[in-house]
């Protein structure tokens, strides 16, 4: 099985985000999964002109010759994709949301009704693949990371993927190392994706516990 994570946060490695996403990708890994891994900032990734030229082209290819045109085959041969962003003013790291705007090659320019609604078909990628949302949040509460799930599931609903779960982690500045209950949370969820096909809601719970008091997050 394949997977490809895409870590969007500026501070990499260094990230909130990425005390979740590494747990979650080596459980995957050490299930029997493939995993690449790409950090946006490291990518040469340009806006969508909106031109369409990949939906009208012979080569099905986008205008733009960058490191999108790589990312895109990888993407199509993934079995998961694993979109990995701290919530950046309700939504997204404005990197993401580049590569998101340039993943249209994934779609077809014929218009069809599904469900009664306009949509566009998929083509070039794996057949129902699923896609998990890994992100962490400053705020305390759960409801900082609703328009970002709805982004991410409003995406698999059109793409004709499988939205497979969010691994959340709010008010993630307020510890310098994520506890050892989490991390391991976050290797058990990437495995159980691998062996069984899906995550256990505990272990998502659990990421996303209070690491503090409301009054203790307002003090700090």
């Amino acid at each position: 099985m394949k997977v490809v994570a895409i870590n969007s946060s500026p501070n990499m490695e260094k990230g909130c985000t990425h005390m979740i996403l590494e747990p979650f990708l080596k459980g995957m890994t050490e299930a029997g999964a493939s995993v690449e891994l790409f950090f946006t900032d490291k990518l040469n990734i340009n806006p969508c002109k909106g031109d369409l030229a990949c939906w009208y082209s012979d080569t099905g290819e986008c205008s733009h010759n960058d490191d999108m045109n790589d990312l895109l085959i990888r993407l199509g041969e993934a079995d998961i994709w694993v979109f990995a962003s701290p919530v950046y003013y309700y939504g997204v790291t404005g990197t993401m949301k580049i590569l998101i705007d340039r993943l249209l090659p994934f779609t077809d320019n014929k218009t069809i009704l599904k469900d009664g609604h306009s949509h566009h078909p998929g083509r070039n990628k794996v057949d129902n693949g699923k896609v998990v949302l890994v992100s962490s949040c400053g705020l305390y509460e759960m409801d900082n990371f609703d328009s970002t799930v709805f982004h991410i599931k409003t995406i698999c609903k059109r793409d004709e993927n499988q939205f497979a779960g969010a691994l959340l982690r709010p008010h993630s500045w307020v510890v310098e190392k994520m506890p050892e209950d989490i991390v391991k949370s976050a290797y058990d969820a990437g495995y159980g994706l691998i062996t069984n096909g899906q995550m256990k809601q505990s272990d998502l719970n659990n990421i996303s516990r209070n690491l503090v008091s409301l009054e203790e997050y307002m003090k700090l």
